[in-house]
């Protein structure tokens, strides 16, 4: 299986760092349909930890489990798992896990022994 990985700062800008990571990914890997969808979603997933998660650096990677499936995971040290919710008309943040719950084909949070890995699966065309 393909990897591409990077440990970042736990700072807002890192989103751009690992914005340019998926889409370099993706362009290697011959997936650029899948880059617009994917930057953003790395972007929210990264601001989420970012904002709740107390550790100094943030793992991203983006892995090829099949020919046209990625899947864009962060990893932080947080035990706290993220919660889908509907946020109100009226509400300035809560929207991010909702549109990545949107644009992926599949979204998750795995626990881990330290932290938790937060991850968004998106699924591109089959080649001939």
């Amino acid at each position: 299986m393909a990897r591409v990985a990077g440990t970042l700062p736990r700072a807002s800008e890192s989103a751009a760092t690992a914005r340019h990571l998926v889409r370099d990914a993706l362009s290697a890997w011959g997936l650029d349909e899948l880059a617009d969808d994917g930057a953003l979603i790395v972007s929210e997933l990264v601001c989420n930890a970012v904002q709740h998660a107390r550790s100094r650096c943030i793992r991203v990677s983006v892995t090829r489990p099949g020919a046209a499936r990625v899947r864009i995971s962060v990893v932080d040290k947080s035990m706290e798992l993220p919660e889908l919710r509907e946020p109100g008309s009226g509400d300035e943040d809560g929207r991010g896990l909702a549109l990545v719950a949107g644009l992926a084909a599949a979204w998750g949070a795995d626990p881990l022994p330290w932290g938790k890995r937060v991850w968004a699966e998106l699924h591109g065309k089959e080649r001939g």
